[in-house]
């Protein structure tokens, strides 16, 4: 479907009076907990900013560049477009009718439009003036539920804080913040980026960052290469969750879509707790939480890419294509603990992560160094407080690697626990850790769009405070790694 015209912003609004309405909706109570939907919002809003408005929008560039479909995808009988808009235009007018019933300006996306429109209305007429267009009883659509599938793992929202108490003494809950939170956390972090690369009159490009004097542009830009939608895949990682709200580890094992009923006999044989799961009742599985490092992660890399001009795909590490392998540099968030694409596509080097008993976690992992050089451990684990128990140190790893096509790499940054994660993202963020990174990549000067890296991997401790609070991220090791043939992903 290609929508013919387009609603013009109105004239007396600047770029930046609309990014900031965007980020009062995006930071809304009303669209917390709709993750798809932020996402559409910024896709949206970046369009209608920063590209000319001669062109109309389509289904399928929405659809591809927004919700990750492939180049096959066909708006007739994928509905994902037209559901998803007009569950945006639902929201919007929920916005419109409680906390933003004051605001400066009003987003509409007009109906037979996907482009949305900026206005200026004074605040008393605001409910008088919300369209017709946003009514719930309008703009039906008739669709498969599936084709509303993409970030169904991020709508689901804590409505206590962040890091939860257990509720009875068979809970095992786990230190998450929910995905939603990261979505809203990565749009503020990429519009800021976005602003400020905009308002810099003399604004690089991929190119100039790669041969220019600041080393984290550098690496990024190099690693990219002429990608300008990186895909950052954060971990989806399985749980099963009981009709008390209580979340049990599900480290292996065929899981369904998020909410199936889990058979009682396949959560007893792999869950990491048979006992207690024997015990918990009716249980569904639960994919939508990922580690609040890993939130940290995501918000850093927003903040850079957005600077840079760069504006990247993020998915749950579970979608992951062939096409994205093909077509973009991936940026893997997590170990193979909390990401599972980790363990599918990532090389075996000297680093590697390791629990000695699959089904108990509580911090006994380790990274093992198969080739210790000298200064370095076999093994580095999590430093604890031997009184009081309280996590103390880190370790997290950056590992770089070539892509399946030239100029595309796969880069992972993880570590024991979240704290680590964001620890290696810090590291990999930061003027000296990348001037390190650089060195191990060994490109030359004169990068190209398709310069490839050496294969390497590089581990960082990461002291912490109160347990979560990371202090910064200091160089370990440098390990180069062979190259290898990756893994097919099917």
């Amino acid at each position: 479907m290609e929508v013919e015209g387009l609603a013009e912003t109105s004239s007396s609004l600047s770029t930046e009076e609309c990014l900031k309405q965007v980020q009062r909706v995006l930071q809304s109570v009303s669209f917390r907990n709709a993750a798809t939907l932020q996402q559409l919002l910024q896709f949206l809003a970046a369009r209608a900013l920063g590209h000319s408005q001669k062109e109309p929008l389509k289904e399928y560039t929405i659809g591809v560049e927004a919700f990750g479909r492939s180049g096959d995808f066909d708006p007739k009988t994928d509905t994902i477009v037209r559901v998803q808009i007009h569950r945006l235009r639902q929201k919007l007018k929920e916005y419109y009718d409680s906390e933003g019933s004051g605001d400066p300006i009003f987003i509409e996306i007009p109906k037979g439009h996907y482009q949305p429109h900026f206005q200026t209305l004074a605040a008393p007429d605001r409910a008088q003036s919300v369209p017709q267009s946003l009514s719930t009883t309008q703009d039906a659509i008739a669709a498969s539920p599936a084709g509303s599938s993409f970030g169904a793992s991020n709508s689901s929202a804590a409505s206590g804080p962040p890091y939860e108490l257990p509720s009875s003494p068979r809970s095992l809950r786990v230190l998450a913040m929910i995905a939603g939170a990261s979505v809203a956390l990565l749009s503020l972090g990429f519009w800021l980026g976005v602003h400020q690369q905009k308002g810099n009159r003399t604004a690089q490009t991929i190119e100039d960052y790669r041969v220019g004097t600041d080393a984290v542009k550098a690496f990024w830009s190099t690693l990219i290469g002429n990608d300008v939608s990186p895909v950052i895949a954060y971990p989806d990682a399985v749980f099963l969750l009981d009709n008390s709200n209580d979340l049990f580890r599900f480290r292996q094992g065929a899981s369904d879509d998020r909410g199936a009923l889990v058979d009682s006999h396949l959560a007893q044989q792999f869950a990491s707790n048979p006992k207690l799961v024997s015990e918990a009742g009716v249980l569904y599985y639960e994919n939508g939480y990922t580690g609040a490092g890993e939130l940290q992660a995501v918000g850093m890399l927003a903040s850079l890419f957005g600077q840079m001009g760069v504006q990247p795909i993020f998915k749950p590490s579970r979608e992951i294509t062939p096409a994205d392998l093909r077509q973009h540099s991936v940026i893997l968030l997590g170990s193979s603990f909390q990401n599972v694409a980790v363990a599918q596509l990532m090389n075996v080097g000297d680093l590697t992560f390791n629990n000695p008993d699959s089904r108990l976690e509580g911090w006994r992992a380790e990274v093992r160094n198969a080739h210790p050089q000298p200064g370095e451990e076999a093994i580095y684990r999590t430093v604890r407080d031997p009184v009081t128990h309280t996590l103390k140190m880190d370790y997290g790893v950056v590992s770089v690697q070539s892509g399946v096509v030239p100029g595309r790499h796969i880069v992972m940054l993880g570590g024991l626990d979240t704290t680590g994660t964001e620890g290696a993202t810090m590291f990999a963020t930061s003027q000296a850790g990348a001037e390190t990174l650089l060195k191990a990549a060994a490109v030359a000067s004169g990068r190209t769009p398709t310069a490839e890296m050496q294969p390497f991997q590089v581990l960082v401790k990461v002291p912490l405070e109160k347990g979560y609070g990371v202090l910064g991220a200091s160089l370990v090791a440098v390990h180069k790694t062979l190259p290898a043939q990756l893994p097919k992903r099917d």
